[in-house]
């Protein structure tokens, strides 16, 4: 009997801790969904690098007090890997959320969430020509269907736009940032076992500072721009600066460990949903049928390429880290 009530006791403790494993995945996707909204509505406050530079001012000083003792004692091997990090750095921090920003002035955070969405595809297919990783004909189907539903997503559905190729510019500065983010990711996978992950971002934002702010100075000297500080304008600040650079972070990396990479993968198909939900609430933004049936397709296409043959799976397991490949 005791023995019985010992495992159901760990039965329900493990229980639980999926349970809060799961929260915190939910909770790093929906704040990274509200970055979307937020970037858009930010667009209206700061030009897209003096914002990416004041993101990532506000979180390398937040995490300035918790990350002395931990780089100090990193500092060799992060030295080491320098130019790493100044790519990390380039396609990561500085580039994708800067491009990303930039892309917000032309497109709807819907439609930049679900374009967004494709990430682990570019990331699939980077890891053939890069990583030399092998493909399986389902994930060449699920790479092929996601591509379809991007560019019905970019043709509106329409066919007289896909004719002639008149898509809308954001949506294709959201597909560069993609690209970015993608090899970024292939990066970071590829030195997993060798860069430490808290150290490495907060390297990576403190370089990423240095290399925004001469952008950020010319772009502060041309005519009709602005920064406009408000006390909501402040609010967007700490909201990209501690929830998305942050708290989604340490819940993502928290997260799935407990969960399991596989599973955790599943939940990034959340992100592009809670953007479409927070855009039609916070703003006048409206969720369009061309927006829906894309988007069925592309996370269709994502789940599809997301299955791997069972030795692999076992390996990805035994290596994985906790950096996401779908963020914002």
């Amino acid at each position: 009997m005791a023995i019985k009530e010992k495992g159901d006791y760990h039965v329900m403790l493990n229980a639980i801790k999926n349970q809060y494993a799961y929260f915190l995945l939910v909770l790093a996707n929906m704040i990274w969904g509200g970055n979307f909204v937020i970037g858009r509505i930010g667009g209206d406050y700061f030009p897209p690098f003096t914002f990416s530079l004041f993101r990532w001012i506000i979180a390398f000083l937040l995490l300035t007090p918790f990350m002395l003792k931990r780089l100090k004692a990193d500092w060799n091997v992060l030295w080491r890997h320098k130019w790493i990090l100044l790519l990390l750095t380039m396609t990561g921090v500085a580039g994708y959320n800067t491009i990303l920003y930039f892309a917000l002035h032309f497109t709807t955070s819907i439609n930049a969430a679900v374009v967004n969405s494709t990430t682990p595809l570019f990331i699939g297919i980077f890891s053939i020509f890069i990583l030399k990783e092998r493909i399986t004909s389902i994930q060449v189907a699920g790479i092929s269907l996601s591509i379809i539903g991007v560019i019905f997503i970019l043709s509106k559905g329409s066919l007289e736009i896909l004719q002639t190729l008149s898509f809308n510019v954001g949506d294709l500065y959201v597909l560069i940032a993609v690209v970015c983010w993608s090899l970024y990711s292939i990066i970071i996978k590829k030195y997993s076992n060798i860069l430490p992950t808290n150290t490495t971002l907060y390297i990576t934002s403190f370089i990423g500072i240095f290399m925004l702010m001469p952008f950020s100075m010319f772009e502060l000297k041309q005519p009709d721009v602005e920064v406009v500080f408000t006390p909501f304008s402040i609010f967007i600040l700490l909201y990209v600066g501690v929830l998305a650079s942050i708290v989604a972070f340490l819940s993502w990396n928290t997260g799935v460990p407990k969960a399991g990479a596989a599973k955790s993968g599943i939940f990034l198909n959340l992100l592009p949903v809670f953007a479409a939900i927070f855009a039609t609430i916070f703003t006048n933004e409206s969720l369009v049928w061309y927006q829906i049936v894309g988007g069925f397709i592309v996370i269709f296409g994502v789940l599809l390429s997301s299955k791997t043959a069972p030795r692999a799976a076992s390996k990805e397991k035994v290596s994985s880290r906790t950096y996401p490949e779908n963020v914002s």
